[in-house]
């Protein structure tokens, strides 16, 4: 287990699924610790409802989220050389990372993480992948940078699926 970083962006293919729940449980987690953002290889899509309802059930709140892509984001100023850390959740993004990185000292992980848009023809077999995503991506952040402070909120202290239907308190900067 590493020490927290200071920043963290987390970046996967459309900032619509994999790279939201992270960002959304990271913040939920150390969010007053460590700055925390995503973004996407492509932006083109909305924050995916199921990525939404998964979430939702460990109290992490997404409806929010607005998709943004790695050059929305340099065109409103977010530096990528800002960040300590990158975490990649697909190999496009990983790419995309370490390509507009090469001149900074900057660290990026890459963490494969299952992409669940494609599993599940039922409801409720997309939200059993969206789930398993979602609870990968909650090892992942948990394993590299430990349990959160039991003060900061109801998704560090709740197992996956132990909260059905509880929203996340909302949070000002969030």
């Amino acid at each position: 287990m590493a020490r927290l970083p200071s920043s963290v962006l987390f970046c996967c293919d459309q900032n619509a699924v994999r790279s939201p729940m992270a960002e959304g449980m990271m913040k939920e987690f150390f969010g007053r610790e460590s700055y925390v953002q995503s973004a996407g290889v492509h932006s083109e899509m909305e924050v995916d409802g199921f990525s939404v309802a998964v979430c939702r059930e460990i109290g992490v709140e997404l409806e929010r989220h607005r998709s943004r892509s790695f050059d929305e984001m340099q065109q409103w100023g977010d530096d990528l050389s800002g960040f300590e850390l990158i975490v990649a959740l697909s190999p496009a993004s990983q790419r995309l990372a370490l390509e507009m990185t090469r001149y900074c000292h900057l660290e990026v992980e890459y963490w494969p993480v299952l992409d669940p848009t494609g599993l599940g023809t039922r409801r409720d077999e997309k939200l059993d992948a969206y789930r398993q995503t979602r609870d990968q991506i909650r090892e992942r952040i948990l394993t590299r940078f430990g349990p959160p402070d039991r003060a900061a909120g109801p998704a560090g202290a709740a197992k996956p699926s132990a909260r059905p239907g509880a929203g996340a308190k909302d949070r000002p900067g969030q």
